[in-house]
């Protein structure tokens, strides 16, 4: 199962595992995207607003009647706004906290029995792979909002891997800097185009969405006894949260 899955990485994650033989159920909220999806990549869908109990309960038992779940791949989340802290507002670091982190709660309280089923009918083993972001380890001017809700989320990953620890199933965490997608920063600026192309201005290729889904599906399709902890993963023009660099990569005159 994938979620967020009708943009950006999370449909990009639906694509590369179809292509490597995973049968995938994907889950958002728009439903046409969605059903536009299965079209083109073979994948199955259940619409869902995973910030709410009762949708919840409902892709699980969807789940359990369809057969199971060997893997959860949560995609979904989002940031508002690029306010300094004194001039928040509290409906977007509300809005960011449910999406980031309940939604990640709630799905991982649901499907963690999916997934044990599926080891004690044989599967081995199952996986739980969060996409959180850079957001959540390095602090940025305009950025509190979303660094704590990803901070949030990602310390609920970790503990999850210590509250798992003796069970197999793997827990992976992959964290991604500057990634550009079709929707993710307009979303979070308002819709305002002009501060959306200004961010990826002249930044020699960012990360795509099928990038961060090349390393979602390597994690996923290691030997079973390895697990990618955490994989932080970025565009070489960005060395830092904080330092990015404009323009074409090339190498520095030779000393003299």
């Amino acid at each position: 199962m994938v979620t967020g899955a009708s943009s950006g990485i999370g449909e990009a994650a639906v694509r590369a595992l179809r292509g490597r033989g995973w049968d995938v159920v994907g889950v958002a909220r728009r439903a046409d995207r969605l059903e536009a999806l299965d079209v083109e990549a073979g994948s199955t869908s259940f619409a869902a607003d995973l910030t709410r109990e009762a949708d919840v309960d409902a892709l699980a038992a969807h789940l359990e009647a369809s057969g199971g779940v060997d893997a959860l791949v949560h995609v979904a989340g989002g940031a508002r706004g690029t306010d300094r802290v004194e001039d928040g507002r509290p409906d977007d670091w509300r809005w960011m906290f449910e999406v980031n982190v309940l939604s990640a709660q709630l799905l991982t309280a649901a499907v963690l029995p999916l997934l044990r089923e599926r080891i004690r009918a044989g599967a081995g083993h199952a996986d739980a792979v969060f996409v959180t972001s850079t957001a959540a380890q390095t602090a940025y001017p305009g950025g509190a909002g979303y660094n704590a809700a990803k901070a949030g989320e990602s310390m609920l990953v970790h503990a999850l891997r210590l509250e798992l620890n003796g069970e197999p199933i793997r827990v992976v965490e992959i964290a991604p800097g500057m990634v550009h997608t079709e929707e993710f920063t307009l979303n979070r600026v308002g819709g305002d185009r002009g501060a959306a192309d200004a961010l990826y201005a002249d930044v020699e290729n960012p990360l795509t969405a099928a990038d961060v889904a090349d390393v979602i599906a390597y994690a996923m399709d290691a030997p079973g006894h390895v697990n990618l902890d955490l994989v932080t993963m970025r565009p070489v023009a960005q060395s830092a949260q904080h330092l990015l660099a404009r323009g074409p990569l090339r190498p520095r005159p030779s000393a003299s």
